[in-house]
């Protein structure tokens, strides 16, 4: 039964370690096996949260049991989504797995700026993290890929760059787990200004879900004033995507923004009265 109700990252008693504040996230899958086995990369890097998204086949089966290899608990504790909205609602940071940039340029980097930057986005003790794969035919649309932060690319070679969604997932584990060891080797207490925007901020950032509804109520304000024509979009919605994930807002910074647009729709209400 799919699941469509946002969920939490599992840890009742408060904000975990890093690595218990990264998700897995597979859309679409086809193929049981993949199930298993990133269910097994992720145990072999530490990782235990994985998310399903309207999976194309049966996801708990005995070939993906048999697959995970001693991590079948992973696939047992697996939510199932209907929508990637669901799967990373609470997510702070959306990071989708891209073969490319397509339709328009998105901030691209690689696993290994994945790994050091990753101690920084996960120093406040809410900050959450989602890694978003595709299909292992199609990988991710261009309005999934629109609903993340950064995509991020393995550099693999010109001539051989298909790479099985189990290896994909390792890859990024593996430097997940990388920025997770070197804080555990460090000596020195963290500074005090550890954090995406290089000093101490006031608010917690903006979750995926904040956005979402920012996203929303931005698009119908722009409809109210005759700014936006959804019948010939020419991009629009998706560059103010870019613009505002790269922005990175706070919770704040979101509740003053759909202030000043509920304003504006006030506004346009009153004008055609």
């Amino acid at each position: 039964m799919l699941e469509s109700a946002p969920y939490y990252f599992r840890n009742p008693a408060g904000p975990g370690p890093m690595l218990e504040r990264i998700r897995i996230v597979l859309i679409g899958t086809s193929h049981p096996g993949n199930i298993g086995g990133v269910a097994r990369a992720m145990k072999n890097m530490g990782l235990r949260d994985l998310a399903l998204v309207t999976p194309r086949c049966e996801a708990r089966s005995s070939e993906a049991i048999s697959r995970a290899s001693g991590a079948d608990e992973l696939v047992a504790a697996a939510r199932i989504h209907e929508t990637l909205d669901a799967a990373v609602s609470d997510a702070t940071l959306v990071v989708g797995a891209s073969a490319r940039s397509r339709t328009l340029p998105w901030p691209m980097i690689t696993p290994r700026q994945l790994g050091e930057t990753l101690a920084a986005e996960l120093a406040p003790d809410d900050a959450r993290l989602a890694l978003v794969f595709g299909r292992e035919d199609t990988g991710l649309t261009n309005a999934e890929l629109q609903r993340c932060h950064r995509h991020v690319h393995i550099p693999t070679a010109a001539d051989f760059s298909s790479l099985n969604l189990a290896a994909a997932v390792q890859v990024l584990a593996y430097e997940c787990r990388q920025a997770w060891l070197a804080t555990q080797e460090s000596t020195q207490e963290p500074p005090g200004d550890d954090s995406p925007f290089g000093t101490a901020w006031d608010n917690p950032l903006a979750s995926h879900a904040d956005l979402e509804r920012f996203f929303e109520h931005l698009e119908r304000s722009l409809i109210a004033i005759d700014f936006h024509d959804p019948d010939n979009p020419r991009q629009l919605m998706a560059r103010l995507r870019r613009l505002y994930l790269r922005a990175r807002p706070d919770q704040m910074e979101i509740n003053i923004l759909r202030g000043i647009l509920s304003a504006v729709e006030k506004r346009a209400r009153s004008g055609r009265g």
